[in-house]
């Protein structure tokens, strides 16, 4: 199994799914900023990685610009040093347009994840000789307003098939990179890996999310996740 197939086959499989109003457009990045993606993986996603830190699904003004999970465009193109171009979604949302490294606006958890990462590792090889960041669900979910629609959010009928591909993907890639630990990036994702990785070793943790709608995170969330990690032993 290769991160390309793992890709194209979660592709495969969410492509046919429907999604029904609250939600009116949907992004997926790994079709349109398959470039950037491909590249993240090329230099950062290989094996072994003993740690995954697994986000829920994309931002829009991160991973929806860069292909990149958190993929906050300034730290995408400068420290992890990835730039490629990226095309448009089929159906884009005027208030949430896709301008991939044109992108003027920030994401913020993108930039507390990325910069905690650059501030205890100094470079992505210190950082990614164990960790590697992922996603849970592809996806970007929106409303009329604009407004970001979460996968927990969707209607059981919607999220069964939904999370039955997801379920897989992350199943392969613990595979893939020899992971011996999920951390998910808040509850949600930790909860997707518990139940994607039953019956296996791997062990799954949580830390907080470093979201500004969390107001725990707003309270300093880098000595928050460090005292997390180190909790779980993860870091010293």
């Amino acid at each position: 199994m290769t991160h390309d197939a793992i890709i194209d086959d979660l592709i495969k499989a969410v492509s046919p799914l429907t999604f029904a109003e609250p939600v009116t457009h949907i992004y997926n990045p790994l079709t349109y900023a398959r470039g950037p993606h491909d590249r993240y993986l090329e230099r950062y996603g290989q094996a072994p990685r003993e740690v995954i830190l697994l986000g829920m699904n994309p931002g829009p003004w991160g991973m929806a610009q860069t292909g990149v999970p958190f993929g906050e465009v300034s730290v995408v193109s400068g420290w992890l040093g990835i730039k490629a171009p990226v095309n448009r979604p089929l159906k884009m949302h005027p208030k949430r347009p896709v301008e991939g490294f044109d992108c003027q606006r920030s994401e913020v958890s993108g930039r507390r994840l990325w910069g905690w990462a650059q501030e205890a590792f100094d470079t992505p090889q210190r950082f990614f000789a164990r960790f590697f960041v992922a996603n849970y669900c592809p996806l970007v979910f929106m409303e009329a307003s604009g407004r970001n629609r979460t996968p927990d959010s969707l209607p059981a009928a919607e999220r069964v098939p939904l999370f039955a591909a997801c379920d897989q993907a992350l199943r392969r890639t613990v595979a893939l990179l020899q992971a011996k630990r999920v951390v998910g990036i808040g509850l949600f994702a930790a909860k997707r890996a518990a139940v994607a990785l039953a019956g296996t070793d791997v062990a799954i943790g949580r830390i907080t999310h470093p979201s500004p709608a969390n107001p725990k995170a707003n309270r300093g969330w880098q000595p928050l996740i460090k005292a997390e990690l180190a909790a779980m032993g993860i870091l010293s």
